[in-house]
């Protein structure tokens, strides 16, 4: 089988001169936020965003959506990748879920998470919950338990625009005053 490299370049953008994918289906609850925030805090970027060049010459993220909006002023590493569209779509379909299909080793993940310290109370929060193994981790299998969940309320607007440009004028006002927005196409 040939693999092909679709990396183009590594490039720093300002992260704000970004533009989110209209297609990003993934959404970030406030303890990912906060444990994010932790992370850079403590950290700092350790790994590149993805995105790919439109005709126009910007940027469109494929991943890394998060810590984009996280850090608008920051310039940020960015993987640019020779996709079309349609493998855009695809890979931001299956990036994360494909990382997700991955199982723990219970007993190395213990050993990692006890060598770990962090003083920012949302990453000492998140090792917390890994340390239950992997059913904590976060993954999403599909299954059901039998237990009920608790979904919680959200309170949304739709706001229909004439066309992509009046869309992205709406979208850029609305995070500005510090909404949390997603762009859809219909």
């Amino acid at each position: 089988m040939k693999i092909r490299d679709r990396i183009k370049e590594l490039r720093r953008v300002k992260a704000s001169e970004l533009r989110p994918n209209p297609y990003n289906w993934r959404t970030h609850p406030a303890g990912q936020r906060d444990a994010l925030r932790g992370l850079l805090a403590e950290i700092g970027y350790a790994g590149a965003l993805l995105a790919r060049e439109l005709p126009d010459g910007a940027l469109e993220l494929i991943d890394g959506h998060l810590r984009a909006e996280t850090t608008p002023d920051a310039e940020v590493p960015v993987l640019v990748l020779d996709l079309d569209e349609d493998e855009a779509k695809k890979l931001l379909a299956v990036h994360d879920p494909l990382a997700a299909m991955a199982d723990a080793n219970d007993d190395a993940l213990a050993e990692l998470l006890a060598s770990v310290e962090t003083e920012n109370d949302a990453l000492a929060a998140m090792l917390e919950k890994m340390s239950g193994g992997a059913d904590a981790i976060g993954q999403n299998t599909g299954a059901t338990t039998g237990s009920e969940i608790e979904v919680p309320d959200a309170y949304q607007v739709v706001v229909e625009c004439r066309d992509e440009d009046q869309q992205r004028e709406v979208y850029d006002r609305m995070t500005a005053e510090g909404f949390e927005c997603r762009l859809l196409t219909l």
